[in-house]
């Protein structure tokens, strides 16, 4: 499916998303939900990918929080890292959840998912898909983190545990 360019699209793509992700993971029998990755990757199961797309949820939210409500000019990375730092980001919120559960790890996602899709219900299709309508968004729009937030992200994740289905028989 091709990118969202208005917040119709945004919307229904990331819920669509979102839902054959959750759909696939509760395919998985107990044991496999559980089960470990047999190839070589930073994300090892099924909560690392969760976490991983809760923890950039948090990120999106976070920026739009400051940016657009507080009016507090944020980087969408938290300090002091940058794009090309974004593997040390990703490891560090690994090593912050070995600890989360699964099932927790299910419930964060589900949150933070409805969070990001009431912050793009509250943008217009300008607020969100004009480049530069925004400072902070520098010069792309509001709607490309918003993809990336979201469908692309979500997309990324069920081609990973696909991955892993494919292993299992």
């Amino acid at each position: 499916m091709a990118r969202p360019q208005d917040k119709a699209t945004l919307i229904a793509q990331s819920q669509e998303y979102y839902d054959r992700l959750i759909n696939l993971i509760e395919s998985f029998s107990p044991t496999e939900q559980a089960g470990t990755f047999p190839f070589d990757d930073r994300d090892r199961n099924l909560r690392d990918v969760l976490i991983h797309l809760y923890e950039w949820h948090q990120m999106y939210l976070t920026w739009v929080h400051k940016n657009y409500d507080e009016g507090i000019s944020a980087k969408f990375l938290p300090e002091p890292y940058t794009m090309k730092m974004t593997p040390e980001l990703n490891q560090l919120f690994w090593q912050q959840h070995q600890e989360t559960s699964l099932e927790a790890a299910k419930k964060l996602l589900a949150e933070s998912h409805q969070a990001v899709m009431a912050e793009f219900d509250r943008f217009s299709d300008e607020e969100l898909f004009t480049k530069k309508y925004f400072p902070w968004t520098g010069t792309t729009s509001l709607g490309s983190y918003s993809v990336s937030a979201a469908s692309s992200h979500y997309d990324w994740a069920w081609k990973k545990i696909r991955k892993y289905q494919k292993t299992l028989k």
